[in-house]
């Protein structure tokens, strides 16, 4: 039996480039460190709408694991607010255990072996792959291990060295008015180069703060959160709440890391890089980007096309408008700017680009 493609980590990425492999017949599997999918994630599960569109074996979601989101209230520092819409767009708050567990599923029923509780250690490189521990063998291996990526580390490759980190809340049972949009709030003195959010997610709201790394730390960010509490409390009142979950993790921000695959080996999603500078947002291009790489690697184990790590890093996206802007936004950060400029053309064709990937919003 010829050796499998190796996925190490069951996250987005992962999981669509071992669907788009099992659905062309190669043998599949992924290694996932967690002992279950969905345990403790570190995402916000927000979906944008490319995402629903365009990724065809995201398949049709089951409506109690998901809730639409129609646009944005955008917060100035001192509490005036905006809405921001675009004609036919949306997100989609999740139920992100419950979204991962069904696309493991949906995986498992195209033929891809999932093992849990299994760290990835080691992997030694040979003219047909990797050799892994205890005789395992690799014909590709595939890093989809999150932004600190230990396949990176294993095989020299790029590693993320900017990040963002964010920690949320959930609250049961708390209401508040215009829960159709996504709430985002400009704060430097909480957020310094992010925002803080609420949404209206699926059972429950979410309550966000991301801040860049390495400013004071996490104890600084727990801080942060409870000033943020209540600085919402005239918006919705959860400082005498106790969440029902807390998740927290570093988001990468710096762009695209370098060098992205070796022979027979490549990163996807959080390994590498591949998370918008600005908005933080992963999930959309590590499902695009995951499955292409499952497509790149089937042609080139069926002698169709070359190795996709001679090539295909190549079509992974270099977020250059993005990566200006979260460079302004890095060193020119100014509450009194956005104080100002809230309701001006210029900050509203911004948001579009920052939001909605376009130049104009409602």
């Amino acid at each position: 039996m010829p050796a499998p493609v190796v996925i190490v980590g069951a996250s987005f990425s992962g999981l669509a480039c071992a669907h788009a492999l099992a659905e062309r017949g190669v043998a599949t599997t992924i290694i996932e460190r967690k002992t279950e999918p969905g345990e403790k994630p570190h995402t916000t599960g927000i979906l944008v709408r490319e995402a629903v569109d365009e990724i065809d074996w995201l398949g049709p979601l089951p409506k109690h694991i998901t809730r639409r989101v129609e646009g944005v209230r955008l917060y100035a520092p001192d509490m005036r607010c905006i809405d921001l819409s675009a004609p036919g767009y949306y997100f989609l708050a999740t139920d992100t255990p419950e979204l991962m567990r069904l696309l493991a599923q949906r995986c498992q029923t195209a033929g891809v072996r999932i093992q849990y509780g299994a760290p990835f250690t080691k992997a030694t490189a040979h003219a047909k792959g990797y050799a892994l521990p205890d005789g395992a063998e690799a014909c590709y291996l595939v890093g989809a291990d999150g932004p600190k990526s230990h396949v990176a580390k294993t095989l020299s490759l790029g590693e993320n060295r900017h990040f963002i980190f964010g920690m949320e809340h959930e609250y049961a049972g708390v209401d508040f008015n215009a829960s159709d949009r996504l709430h985002c709030f400009i704060d430097k003195r909480l957020a310094p180069g992010y925002i803080g959010w609420i949404i209206a997610g699926v059972g429950v709201t979410q309550v966000g703060l991301a801040r860049r790394s390495g400013v004071g730390g996490i104890a600084e960010a727990k801080t942060a959160m409870t000033a943020f509490l209540k600085k919402l409390a005239p918006i919705a009142d959860f400082r005498d709440r106790a969440p029902t979950n807390v998740r927290a993790g570093l988001i990468p921000c710096g762009g695209l890391v370098s060098p992205l695959a070796a022979p027979r080996a490549l990163l996807v999603g959080d390994a590498a890089g591949m998370v918008s500078p600005v908005t933080a947002g992963g999930i959309h291009t590590a499902l695009r980007h995951g499955r292409a790489a499952g497509v790149a690697i089937a042609d080139f184990l069926k002698g169709r096309k070359a190795d996709p790590a001679q090539w295909l890093p190549d079509s992974y996206p270099r977020f250059r408008l993005k990566r200006t802007l979260r460079w302004s936004y890095d060193n020119f950060q100014s509450d009194a700017a956005f104080n100002l400029l809230l309701r001006s053309s210029a900050m509203r064709a911004a948001a579009s680009v920052v939001f909605f990937h376009r130049m104009r919003a409602r």
